[in-house]
């Protein structure tokens, strides 16, 4: 493809998020820029996607690539770890309750980057350039992007997926809410003695969610949300002393624990825009929400932005950042987003709190999710497609008061 200056939609930010726009926009038919700074440091983290996500791989061609590093989620538990004088009966998700063959699959971010990256190469409409916007030029009838290496490029729409910090964001005037939380979240990956046997378990407890989430053959991820006063003391922890601490954190339920890549830290806080569109630009992934680490919503939401902003956009495919887009994105987003924002805070501050009303009302949740399995679900549905859940519960009483 030889060098142009001008396209269709400009995808700011080289991560998953701002790759896998690039490539749906192209599948759409729209031509495409994906700028960026090359990456210099290797992922270590983990992504557990969800089936909609993995059907979205699957029709952009990456999936067949990615999926030999996955490890396929088809069962998910909940676990009280918790010592307080409340405490909440486990909940398990089969992913067979509601026909599917998981909920997801988790994978090495690298390996995931790697099939999106050779994807792109091999896409003739995608023009991908490695450097930084240094601003951005917004007007009524397109947007033009400064680049740190002297080049100009211009566009109809620019997606910002380039993070929480976004500088599209702000250059579209987007204003954001942001607070913070009282943890920080380790990440690793360890090996196992004991197959994990595809089940991803999320135990509950006073700082926070301790999840290990499977990796092919005896591995697993971990996510877990420390005090930030302990942090120094799990980083003056060997790897064996690392590895003994999260064996009896996790109750010896994978054997023998071996902690097997560097550990990295991340504090924990929360962002919304006041809105996800505005003047030629719309939010994506991070720049459009950041919640903590908690039922794996992170990048699955960002890849459901994705796929609505190529929807608003083709509805004006002369001009994908009309404000007709502009406005059915910011309205296709609104309450998935917030909805699934507000849910993970209540469900973290709840951990943090020692009121017990609320840990009443947490208990009260994990009870009727254990023992109902309508309401069950409702809710495993719901979280691999918003609106899902309620149509199934919604057709089941139709056919009942039919006799069918």
């Amino acid at each position: 493809m030889k060098h142009k200056n001008r396209f269709d939609v400009i995808a700011a930010g080289n991560g998953p998020a701002g790759m896998t726009a690039a490539l749906s926009f192209a599948d759409a038919g729209f031509s495409v820029a994906l700028v960026g700074p090359a990456r210099t440091s290797v992922d270590l983290r983990t992504t557990a996607l969800m089936v909609p996500a993995i059907h979205l791989l699957d029709r952009l061609g990456v999936w067949e690539a990615v999926s030999k590093d996955a490890a396929p989620l088809r069962t998910m538990q909940i676990i009280d770890g918790t010592s307080r004088l409340i405490r909440a009966q486990p909940v398990t998700f089969q992913a067979n309750e509601i026909d599917e063959e998981a909920f997801g699959w988790n994978m090495p971010n690298e390996a995931l980057l790697t099939g999106l990256q050779s994807k792109l190469d091999n896409t003739s409409t995608i023009q991908h350039i490695n450097a930084s916007v240094s601003s951005y030029d917004l007007k009524s009838d397109g947007v033009t992007c400064h680049l740190d290496s002297g080049d100009n490029i211009s566009a109809k729409l620019i997606l910002a997926a380039d993070g929480r910090n976004s500088l599209a964001r702000q250059a579209a005037g987007i204003e954001t809410q942001t607070w913070n939380y009282p943890q920080v979240a380790l990440v690793l990956s360890f090996a196992h003695s004991r197959p994990h046997a595809n089940i991803s378990t999320e135990f509950h407890t006073e700082t926070g969610p301790f999840t290990m989430v499977p990796l092919p053959k005896n591995r697993s991820s971990l996510v877990w949300a420390l005090r930030q006063d302990e942090v120094d003391g799990i980083k003056a922890l060997s790897d064996a002393e690392l590895s003994l601490r999260m064996e009896q954190k996790m109750h010896s339920m994978l054997g023998k624990i071996k902690v097997d890549t560097p550990r990295q830290f991340y504090p924990l806080s929360g962002q919304t825009p006041s809105r996800f569109a505005a003047n030629r630009v719309m939010l994506v992934g991070e720049a459009a929400h950041v919640f903590p680490p908690i039922g794996a919503q992170g990048l699955n939401l960002g890849l459901r932005d994705v796929e609505e902003s190529v929807s608003a956009a083709s509805k004006t495919p002369d001009d994908p950042g009309s404000d007709t887009a502009m406005r059915s994105y910011d309205t296709a987003r609104r309450s998935d987003v917030l909805m699934r924002t507000g849910a993970v805070d209540a469900l973290n501050r709840s951990l943090l709190s020692d009121f017990l009303p609320v840990q009443m009302a947490r208990s009260l949740g994990l009870g009727l999710l254990s023992s109902f399995p309508p309401l069950r679900g409702l809710f495993m549905r719901e979280g691999l497609r918003p609106g899902s859940g309620l149509k199934a519960m919604l057709t089941h009483v139709g056919k009942r008061s039919t006799g069918r």
